[in-house]
């Protein structure tokens, strides 16, 4: 299923003054948070640019999304110069994009978005454009010093305390919102079967999704002992009980060290890992959006996140709906038999308006 094919659930509200709105997006996940937030836009009447880094599956969900997008620049690399210097480069290629876009639309963007990304953060204040960042996760230290310096809006989930941000140059600019973000942007989501065809996979015997961790990610700089650990586990179960494990690496690094691995399933393109999610029998994953999509979708799931924690995933232990894994004893039978679903389960669905509006707060501030 395209989940961005539907259309907003909630109906659009008056819009006042159609803007023209420009999304940078630098990571996959931005792709899936921003994706309903564009469709609402549009529906109330608002121009919506998109560009986009060569990351991850960025690219790949754009088009798979069918969103139409700009590609500019690449990630650098995980040393701190690598970053710096991709910041300015891409950064000044943003800027050149925006200008050369202001001259074809005799127009100029009257506001700039990005989930986490430095870059259009940067290229908007050179422009004199207002912008709105989001994040999650309030430990990336280096990325929010020049985020929350730089935009209008700061909006996160109101489970982090807005005190953490003000070190960071937030203050008086935090705008919270209720639950996790995947309640918002998977509102209208409904899981099907196409992606365990696509990957061959046998119903009837138990699936785990495995995401590797976030190793180019500057809160997340040292080696993640545990995770090797875990696959070796996942592997024996895949030998011994049928287990069919699926592994969704960031970079294509990853991917060839792990389709070395005769056990493992690696898919060679983006897919629809949410019906993936939901259909499988645990999720364990180093990074934080694959987590709270199981979390979100009643899957269980087990974070090998070595950093320190969030306080949307403390949050999350404490209630018992995401588990740490401190040793691959910690999964004992679950990679060995299929769970039993609950049918009166509900999802939480909230309005992807809610978080439009919040990020549109920057042009009117």
């Amino acid at each position: 299923m395209n989940v961005f094919s539907p259309p907003c659930a909630w109906p659009p509200r008056a819009t006042v003054l159609a803007m023209r709105v420009w999304i940078d997006l630098t990571n996959s996940p931005h792709v899936l948070v921003m994706a309903p937030v564009i469709r609402c836009l549009r529906e109330d009447g608002h121009s919506v640019d998109v560009t986009a880094r060569d990351f991850a599956q960025t690219l790949d969900l754009l088009e798979r999304f069918s969103i139409p997008h700009t590609a500019i620049g690449r990630h650098r690399g995980e040393r701190l110069t690598a970053k710096a210097e991709g910041l300015l480069e891409r950064s000044l290629a943003l800027v050149r994009w925006a200008r050369a876009s202001h001259r074809a639309a005799s127009h100029r963007f009257d506001l700039a978005l990005g989930h986490g990304s430095n870059d259009i953060s940067v290229a908007a204040r050179m422009l004199g454009i207002p912008s709105a960042t989001m994040f999650d996760y309030e430990f990336a230290a280096v990325q929010h010093h020049i985020n929350c310096r730089l935009a209008k809006i700061v909006v996160v989930p109101d489970a982090i305390p807005p005190e953490r941000l003000d070190r960071y140059g937030a203050r008086g600019k935090v705008r919270t919102y209720a639950g996790l973000k995947e309640e918002y942007y998977m509102s209208a989501f409904e899981p099907t079967t196409d992606v365990l065809v696509e990957l061959s996979l046998d119903q009837q015997r138990p699936i785990a999704v495995v995401r590797t961790p976030p190793q180019v990610s500057l809160y997340h700089r040292f080696q993640n002992d545990l995770f090797p650990a875990v696959l070796d586990r996942v592997r024996l179960a895949a030998s011994e009980h049928g287990l069919q494990p699926v592994l969704l690496p960031r970079t294509t690094e990853q991917r060839e060290q792990l389709k070395r691995v005769s056990e493992f399933i690696v898919p060679e393109r983006a897919i629809d890992a949410q019906s993936l999610i939901y259909h499988a029998d645990v999720v364990i994953s180093a990074g934080g959006t694959m987590n709270r999509e199981a979390v979100a979708l009643g899957t269980p799931v087990f974070t090998t996140f070595e950093g320190r924690l969030g306080a949307l995933d403390e949050q999350l232990i404490k209630e018992r709906r995401l588990r740490r894994l401190e040793s691959p004893d910690d999964l004992g039978e679950v990679l060995a038999h299929k769970r039993e679903r609950s049918s009166s389960a509900a999802r939480m669905r909230r309005d992807p308006r809610l978080m439009m509006n919040l990020l549109l707060a920057a042009a009117e501030s």
